[in-house]
């Protein structure tokens, strides 16, 4: 795999030029650069983060002429996937991401004082996301990506916080719900079976492919989990959500992290309060506290063809994920620095929300590489839990479909062709997307593409992989009508459709072309 290096001399610690003292209008600019951010989609977080970026550039002597766009973290490493020519230069997003950026060309190894910079100033759980073969691939914003439990005090006491039970059922009584994500979330279900003890280990190779899976859901411990959360579903009370504009809409309990503090905080005043996860009860009585992921909000920079511009932003990063800017990041939304002198800021240290991370800690599982295709096995196992009759029979039904599943991704043949898309979330061990050999090197497959997708494009790859995906897009007359043939030959090998119906593609990777019929 070919990985692009850069040396960034000028990333030495702490790395910071002393400002000027002159009006932004008076600055002698050295360079200027046209560059694109992506930011969370939190609210004031473009503002704060622009304002980072024009102090820098006052300070640096650089002027960078930025568009800043809102993107989520758990979004971001898809879109620039998608597309990393036309990415943007700097994007944030979760740590779990990082090989498969790497892999797809959309990061640089950072080495020398940058990398060192990295690994003196920052936590060791931070460092270890932003590490993949021992090299290091980002800059760390956040050490926090974790949830625990926001509540309501004048429906549940804190002597009952404890207990999931207690909380449950004084949402009941008085008629609010309880917001804790798990229809549509694997990362919030595995919570119930981490509390029972359950694992999910991935290894994956030097050259980031996921070769096996140590996960014991599909166990008796698994079965304690599913029954757990499958009385939680059926409540009156349960909310699938992680929205923290719930408790204005009624709910006295939410499950979620950092990031909602000042929503939860706006809405309850005073009144709310904030702990760790409460733990469950089994049916013979033994207590499971809930379980959680912990993780890192990361910084990216992509490769660029201009070795200037590629050190300048560097040099960005290393200030937008310094310590003064980890904590302007805290004051604005209360997100919790990943830099060891930030963490021992008073403020950071007396902070509700941090300080139910740091108690939630102990039973958190740190979010290691995980296969991009786990995260919606695990959701379609909370659907499947929640839609049975609850029987240990129907439980253990599901729990051995979400074994099954994983254990299929490791069964696809590398050599056959995989299409790919918004149509299937990105997923590139979609096994439901092979497509069928027809004769020698030729290749079909018919795909549903929603009218509802904001981006109707996807390209064929190997299964698993991002860097082996078909060279190009040729295309005759009659496919061309069907697609944005300028955004489908750009580079990427993304195939666009203008509409969405129902596509036959043939892929002769002979001459090599793909050929498209609408079908409906």
């Amino acid at each position: 795999m070919k990985i692009k290096r850069l040396l960034v001399g000028a990333l030495a610690a702490g790395l910071m030029l002393s400002a000027c003292g002159q009006k932004g209008e008076d600055i002698h600019y050295d360079e200027e650069y046209d560059i694109t951010v992506w930011v969370s989609e939190v609210d004031g977080m473009d503002t704060l983060t622009k304002k980072q970026i024009e102090d820098y550039g006052k300070q640096a002597k650089i002027k960078y002429n930025v568009t800043i766009e809102k993107q989520s973290e758990s979004n971001a490493a898809t879109k620039m996937i998608t597309d990393v020519t036309n990415g943007a230069d700097i994007y944030c997003f979760a740590q779990d991401q990082t090989m498969r950026l790497v892999k797809a060309g959309a990061l640089s190894e950072i080495v020398g004082n940058g990398a060192k910079a990295i690994r003196e100033q920052n936590d060791s759980d931070s460092v270890a996301a932003v590490t993949f073969n021992n090299s290091i691939y980002a800059y760390p914003m956040t050490s926090d990506n974790g949830y625990f439990l926001y509540y309501d005090k004048t429906v549940i006491s804190d002597d009952i916080v404890g207990s999931f039970e207690r909380i449950l059922k004084a949402c009941e009584d008085a008629d609010k719900t309880f917001s804790f994500e798990g229809d549509t979330s694997g990362w919030y279900l595995a919570s119930w079976f981490f509390g029972a003890g359950c694992k999910s280990e991935w290894t994956v190779t030097d050259d980031g492919d996921f070769t096996a899976v140590d996960d014991d859901f599909n166990s008796a411990k698994g079965l304690i989990a599913a029954k757990a959360y499958y009385a939680f579903s059926q409540s009156k009370a349960y909310l699938s959500s992680s929205d923290a504009g719930d408790f204005s809409k009624g709910s006295a309990a939410l499950v979620s992290g950092t990031w909602a503090y000042n929503t939860v905080k706006g809405a309850l005043g005073n009144n709310m309060g904030v702990a760790e996860l409460p733990s469950y009860t089994d049916a013979l009585g033994v207590k499971h506290h809930l379980g959680s992921f912990k993780g890192c909000k990361l910084m990216g920079v992509k490769p660029q063809s201009d070795p200037k511009k590629a050190v300048a932003l560097n040099k960005l990063a290393v200030y937008l994920t310094g310590e003064k800017a980890q904590l302007e990041r805290f004051e604005a939304v209360a997100w919790g620095p990943s830099n060891k002198e930030a963490q021992k800021n008073e403020k950071v240290l007396a902070n509700p929300a941090l300080t139910a991370v740091r108690a939630q800690s102990p039973y958190a599982v740190s979010q290691g590489q995980i296969h991009g295709s786990w995260w919606g096995i695990a959701t379609t196992l909370a659907t499947a839990i929640k839609n049975s009759d609850g029987s240990d029979l129907a439980l253990a039904a599901a729990l051995k479909t979400y074994d099954d599943s994983e254990q299929q991704l490791f069964s696809l043949d590398k050599n056959a062709w995989l299409l790919v898309g918004a149509w299937n979330g990105w997923d590139n061990a979609d096994s439901t997307m092979i497509a069928k050999e027809v004769s020698t090197g030729v290749f079909e497959i018919t795909v549903e593409v929603g009218e509802d997708l904001d981006y109707k494009g996807g390209r064929f790859v190997h299964p698993g992989e991002w860097g082996t995906d078909f060279g190009g897009t040729i295309v005759d007359t009659e496919s061309q009508a069907l697609i944005d043939v300028a955004s489908s030959t750009s580079g990427d090998h993304n195939i666009v459709f203008l509409a969405g119906g129902t596509y036959k593609l043939t892929l002769d990777t002979s001459v090599p072309s793909i050929h498209i019929v609408k079908l409906a």
